[in-house]
């Protein structure tokens, strides 16, 4: 791969010609390249005339004449046995001029049959035959797009940007068909397999040059080489291999001088905590800052931190209505947004937990409180919801990704697709839980009714719930006591009913079973999170997926299925119909050809191809 790059660079750096680039609207030459024709114009002659099917003919104007707001002239032509009438609709003067009797043209169209007459419509006038023609979406005149695009995708040009030649030819084509080519076109409906593929290839390679290119590198406050065998140590449990080598990954970017910034993403239950702890370790006895996006979430980590990480290690904690422990002393400081709002130390180590759940401003705020002058802490952002590989290839462009995709122990959740009359098993399945000491969480769309969606809202079956169990316990996403509402029920409770605020962080240890209503309404990621809630400390779980759509592909997809990253490429591929936002990742960028569902292999090779030049660039 690097020795193709090399020999592809050529003797001297190419630089394509920017300004005509931008002035079709794009960024690079390859973005060019990948912006393909929306149709072709073949001005090859016909040999004959068809009924219903364009065609490029030479013919002689015999009449012509206004009618209304049409111009109406027969023509003459050596492969119709008759005249062919010519109709164009709203005229402009040089129609006039051109369809004078005795003219001769090239003309193309549809020829379509009018009684007994021959009729085209709207014809376009060919002034030269035998090419093939693109047409372009384009602001600019189609004559000038064509002659930048003629000048510069080229293979020569593309092999310059690092393309392969294979690939180089056959975006070339696309611009520059021949006549056997457009034919094949025509007859499969489209660019063939090959084609699509170097497309493909072509728009992740250009991607990954570019935002390579851009990313910005800070000097780090500090490198760091803390000892983690202390923690390792008191672990009861072997760590994953996952794990292992995510916090490898870490190890190696706090040593270095450059502040790092990766995003850890671990599955539901895959022991993301472990990976935190470890990173803590590895900046000891330097200060290590971790935000997370809930005040149970905060608790719960200082508890796990105050249990696993070595006595020396001094921990506080800081939320809205809790303080713990003296931050300027504290090695490790676990907090909520409440940190916002602190004279915070300087902290060579900043780490933020489920960092969706914050604003780009809240998450650099905290960045900025505790870097020196221009030099910036190493960062970590840990993500709880697992997302494709490929978007996670494209992701690294910007932010270094490790992924976690094993956990600690196989969870045994059976997961069922369910409908109204199943309710009362359910209903039995829940009091039987319940009586042996388990929990049961039973999740709505909606705290109030709406006549839109088909299901009934929390408010509405609150009712019922209390009516025919006890231990009942009710909160969402507006409730302002959730956190007190959700730690009581986690000592006392027997069934909650909420919204997706339980979505992410919150520990159920008894947690057994969960009910999601109108499951059809939600995305695959936003139901494995859920289902990640049961059974985390190794009971048998169940998951009961309530919908009216009960042939559901898609849940029954999701039932069959338990591995998170699986699960986010299976809702890429369900989703496509309407409610995926076009393929946007983190940059804005929105892909033309790159399937984030299905072109794993591809954007590998891109990423490995672009991180080949890029290297050589910086030697």
């Amino acid at each position: 791969m690097r020795e193709e790059a090399l020999k592809n660079r050529g003797d001297a750096p190419y630089c394509a010609a920017t300004e005509d680039i931008k002035k079709c609207g794009f960024a690079s030459l390859l973005e060019l390249a990948v912006s393909v024709p929306s149709s072709y114009i073949d001005t090859h002659l016909s040999t004959s005339l068809n009924v219903g099917e364009v065609h490029t003919f030479e013919a002689e104007v015999i009449s012509a004449k206004r009618v209304s707001n049409r111009l109406v002239a027969e023509v003459k032509s050596e492969l119709a046995d008759r005249a062919v009438e010519v109709t164009v609709f709203n005229p402009k003067p040089y129609h006039s001029a051109i369809f004078k009797p005795g003219m001769r043209h090239t003309l193309q169209g549809k020829i379509e049959r009018f009684g007994s007459k021959l009729q085209i419509v709207n014809p376009k006038k060919i002034s030269q035959t035998g090419l093939i023609v693109p047409r372009y979406r384009s602001k600019l005149r189609q004559d000038i797009y064509r002659r930048i695009v003629d000048s510069l995708v080229r293979v020569d040009n593309l092999l310059k940007e690092g393309l392969d030649r294979g690939r180089a030819e056959l975006i070339e084509r696309i611009h520059k068909p021949d006549k056997r080519w457009i034919e094949l076109y025509y007859r499969y409906g489209g660019f063939g397999p090959k084609t699509i593929e170097a497309l493909k290839f072509a728009e992740a390679f250009d991607y990954f040059k570019r935002m390579g290119a851009k990313r910005k590198r800070f000097d780090a406050v500090k490198s760091l080489a803390g000892d983690i065998s202390p923690f390792l140590k008191r672990l009861p449990f072997e760590l994953t291999d996952d794990q292992k080598r995510a916090i490898d990954d870490i190890k190696s970017d706090l040593k270095s001088g450059v502040a790092t910034r990766r995003m850890v993403v671990g599955d539901v239950g895959s022991g993301k905590t472990m990976v935190m702890l470890a990173s803590v370790m590895a900046a000891y006895p330097q200060r290590a800052i971790l935000m997370a996006p809930t005040s149970i979430l905060a608790r719960q980590l200082y508890e796990e931190a105050k249990k696993w990480l070595p006595e020396s290690v001094d921990i506080a904690l800081v939320t809205q209505s809790k303080e713990v422990g003296d931050l300027k002393d504290a090695h490790f400081i676990i907090g909520t947004h409440a940190l916002l709002y602190r004279e915070l130390p300087n902290a060579p180590l900043v780490m933020v937990d489920e960092q969706h759940r914050f604003g780009t401003e809240q998450r650099s705020a905290l960045e900025k409180m505790v870097s020196t002058g221009k030099k910036r802490p190493h960062y970590i952002q840990f993500s709880a919801t697992p997302i494709p590989r490929t978007q996670a290839m494209i992701d690294s462009a910007l932010v270094d990704i490790s992924l976690i995709e094993s956990t600690p122990f196989e969870k045994d959740v059976s997961t069922y697709v369910i409908g109204e009359r199943d309710f009362n098993r359910v209903k039995e399945h829940i009091a039987k839980e319940t009586q042996e000491g388990r929990q049961v969480l039973v999740v709505y769309p909606l705290v109030e009714e709406s006549e839109h969606i088909g299901y009934k809202s929390l408010e509405q079956s609150e009712d019922f719930w209390k009516r025919n169990f006890d231990g009942v316990y009710v909160t969402h996403g507006k409730d302002r006591r959730k956190d007190e509402v959700l730690a009581e029920f986690a000592q006392k409770g027997k069934i909650l009913l909420a919204t997706t605020v339980v979505e992410v962080g919150i520990s159920l240890p008894r947690l057994s079973t969960i009910v999601i209503v109108g499951a059809d309404l939600m995305g695959l990621a936003t139901l494995h999170q859920l289902r990640g809630r049961v059974s985390r400390t190794g009971l048998k779980g169940y998951c009961f997926l309530f919908t009216r759509n009960y042939k559901s592909e898609r849940l029954k997809a999701f039932a069959n299925t338990k591995n998170g990253f699986e699960i986010a490429r299976l809702d890429l591929k369900f989703r496509k119909s309407g409610d995926l936002p076009d393929g946007k990742v983190q940059s804005g960028k929105s892909f033309r050809w790159i399937d984030m569902a299905e072109d794993e292999r591809i954007v590998k090779e891109a990423r490995e191809r672009a991180r080949a030049l890029l290297l050589l660039k910086d030697q």
